[in-house]
């Protein structure tokens, strides 16, 4: 593969947004990263991209991970404790971030980060579900450039599907990754510490994991680093 760095800057943008558009593409559920989701929150800081944290994803969900797209179901162990299935919440599966002061599109993107892949377990402890929720993704860097290291936030709500869906509980994950002068990086987080009541009755075959991007969580994000 021809070394971007070593391409004009047309050639370099043209290049980029190439890439990003086959990342795009590979996802089935596309949207941009606007506001908040599901509602408030503070977030809670995880790992980001580095081999430690890929390793200890693979450790707590065995290897089970599902990518994005893929058909999930309820899991239910051998105590008939029902794990919910993970799903990208509309409009919330990519977080686009422009130059300082301008939109995060064409020449003006500094970077997108997409989410490629999901796991989740479940553990029953005195009446309370405790959740771990695996989240596997790339930041690729569009054509402004983006800073040396990038904050992404990331929001997982547990909802009780219906006419009228409810949200049982929420909670916010961040995750920092080092871009450095790479041009596609990829992350992995696992969200801890999200608790909810067990449902009651058959309720609990109605909720739904729901995991986007969720830019409201961020209080900074730093400024683009020049064109390359």
């Amino acid at each position: 593969m021809r070394n971007i760095r070593s391409m004009p800057i047309s050639g370099r943008t043209g290049a980029l947004r190439s890439l990003l558009m086959i990342t795009a593409a590979s996802l089935t559920l596309a949207g941009c990263g606007g506001g908040s989701m599901f509602g408030g929150g503070s977030p809670s800081s995880s790992g980001g991209g580095s081999p430690s944290m890929t390793d200890r994803f693979t450790q707590l969900f065995s290897g089970k991970s599902t990518e994005v797209g893929a058909p999930q179901s309820p899991q239910t162990d051998e105590n008939d404790l029902t794990c919910p299935s993970v799903s990208i919440r509309p409009g919330a599966s990519t977080y686009a971030v422009g130059a300082a002061g301008k939109p995060a599109v064409g020449n003006d993107l500094a970077f997108q980060a997409t989410i490629t892949r999901t796991a989740r377990s479940c553990d029953l402890n005195a009446g309370q579900i405790s959740v771990k929720i695996g989240i596997q993704g790339r930041v690729i860097v569009g054509p402004a450039g983006a800073p040396a290291a990038v904050d992404v936030p990331l929001r997982v709500a547990v909802v009780q599907e219906g006419v009228t869906p409810k949200t049982i509980a929420t909670k916010v994950f961040q995750t920092n990754v080092q871009i450095g002068s790479e041009t596609s990086v990829p992350f992995s987080l696992v969200g801890e510490d999200l608790v909810y009541p067990v449902p009651t009755g058959t309720a609990g075959d109605s909720y739904i994991f729901y995991i986007g991007f969720d830019p409201q969580a961020l209080k900074s994000q730093p400024q683009s680093r020049k064109k390359r």
